[in-house]
Parts: structure tokens; C-alpha cells; sequence
């Protein structure tokens, strides 16, 4: 998986596999490039780290992986503002539901503008993926999230600061069920079904800080900042979020 650096926020998104022919890569382009005004997705980066231009996106992406499904990593040509986004797939055995998927990467710096327009992203993001769910999250907070997933044979020690144990990926049964929570949270409308949201008796805060999708899905925001887990204020509403949604990180089967 691409690498994720301190001064950067994640987005990753959860979308059915590519099929041949399948133009959702460059709609995810084309959406990062409307949400984020003045950037221009257009290169590669070589092996050597070298930032090469592009002279035929779509024949780049159309090209795939050559180890494998997904498409290959497109960013901008300005280093004081990188911006990046590379898809894998994840085969069918290690996928929830047994079904293969498409797991979007983007990378954008934690700054006053990767900020501003990350809802703005992710949401063109997921809707360009046709994304079961997803999310955006600041490094540092992505670190101890990621490590509430569990394989207790291998790691016995339970989760950092209090957090639920989540299950692999593959003990999911749905790929409509989100497997973590994250600072900015895209469920489509069949996640938002799987995990029962909203209740407007009981997410009425969550819906203070929610909006619609053009497919009916949803991008809900925890806290108003990006995701600090060394702020209890923020540590205490992901428990909460976590309470309220028990089939996320499918805790509520066997």
C-alpha cells in the first residue's frame, strides 16, 4: 500500500472491483481535480521518486497494474503541495463478503487546504469509486485506528486508548459494512442501511455535522477539527461513534 506520511491526510474508499473497460478511475481523477481547484492530476511518480509527466492520462490508468488489479498512482506536479491517488485491489480471500474490491489511496497535505476541501474529496472520491464506504483521516489518528483491527493470534495485546477491537477485513460478511470510523466518514446508502443511520432521535449531533450525497449516500464528520486522539474530547466522540454503530467492524456477529 502506498506509504502515508505525518503531514498528511488519508483517504481511502472501499468500491466493487474494476471490470474491463471501467471508467471509474478517471472520474476519481477528474473529482480530486474539481474538489481541489488548481490541481492537475497529470503525473507519475518513477521508481527513482522522480515526478514524470503524463501525455495520456486515460491511457495510463486504462493500463492497470502490471502485478494486479487497481490503477496505477497519478499526483500533481507541484512538490510544495503533493496530492496523490493510486487504487489496489483486494482479492476475493482477504475481501469482506468474499467478494473482490477496489481500495482507493489519496494522499493530500494536512494543511488550511487539504482541510477545507477534504469532505469536498472524499466525497467525489467515493461517488466517482461507486464506494461502499470510506473515509478521511489525518496520519497520526489513522495509526491507532488501524491498529484496533485485530488477529488476535498474532497479537494478543488489546487495541491503543480504549478502542473496540475491529475484525479483518475477510471475517466482515459485507462489503456494505464499513470496517473502522474514521475523522470524515462516507457511507453510501447501503452502508447507511447496514449500520442503521441515521436515527434522528439518536444521531441528531452526527446529523449536525452530516450532509447528503448526490446517491443518497452520506459524508459524516466527527468533530469539527481534523481527528486528534490526544484530545479527549475527540478520543471520547470516536468511542461514542463506535457505541452508537456496533456493526461497524463487524462486532456484532460471531
Amino acid at each position: 500500500m502506498p506509504a502515508v506520511q505525518e503531514n498528511e491526510l488519508g483517504i481511502t474508499v472501499y468500491a466493487p472491483a474494476l471490470l474491463s473497460d471501467d471508467g471509474r478511475p478517471l472520474a476519481i481523477v477528474h473529482g480530486i481535480e474539481r474538489a481541489l481547484p488548481g490541481v492537475s492530476l497529470e503525473w507519475t511518480i518513477s521508481q527513482e521518486g522522480k515526478r514524470l509527466p503524463l501525455p495520456d492520462l486515460e491511457a495510463w490508468l486504462a493500463r492497470g497494474r502490471p502485478a494486479g488489479g487497481g490503477f496505477p498512482l497519478v499526483c500533481n506536479g507541484d512538490e510544495s503541495y503533493p496530492v496523490s491517488v493510486t487504487g489496489w485491489e483486494l482479492s476475493a480471500v482477504s475481501a469482506p463478503g468474499s467478494q473482490a474490491e477496489l481500495d482507493v489511496h489519496v494522499a493530500l497535505p494536512l494543511a488550511e487546504k487539504g482541510i477545507a476541501a477534504a469532505a469536498d474529496v472524499l466525497e467525489a472520491v467515493a461517488e466517482g469509486a461507486r464506494a461502499f464506504w470510506g473515509h478521511a483521516t489525518p496520519f497520526n489518528a489513522s495509526v491507532d485506528i488501524a491498529r484496533q483491527t485485530k488477529n488476535w493470534a498474532a497479537n494478543p495485546r488489546p487495541p491503543p486508548r480504549g478502542l473496540p477491537a475491529l475484525k479483518l477485513p475477510e471475517k466482515i460478511r459485507s462489503p456494505e459494512i464499513p470496517h473502522r470510523l474514521g475523522w470524515l466518514n462516507y457511507w453510501s446508502a447501503a452502508a447507511a442501511r447496514a449500520i442503521g443511520f441515521p436515527d434522528p432521535a439518536r444521531d441528531a449531533e452526527l446529523l449536525s455535522r452530516s450532509r447528503r450525497t448526490a446517491t443518497s449516500g452520506w459524508v459524516v464528520r466527527l468533530t469539527d477539527a481534523p481527528l486528534d486522539l490526544d484530545n479527549p474530547a475527540h478520543l471520547d466522540a470516536l468511542k461514542r461513534a463506535y457505541e452508537r454503530f456496533p456493526e461497524i467492524g463487524g462486532r456484532t456477529t460471531p
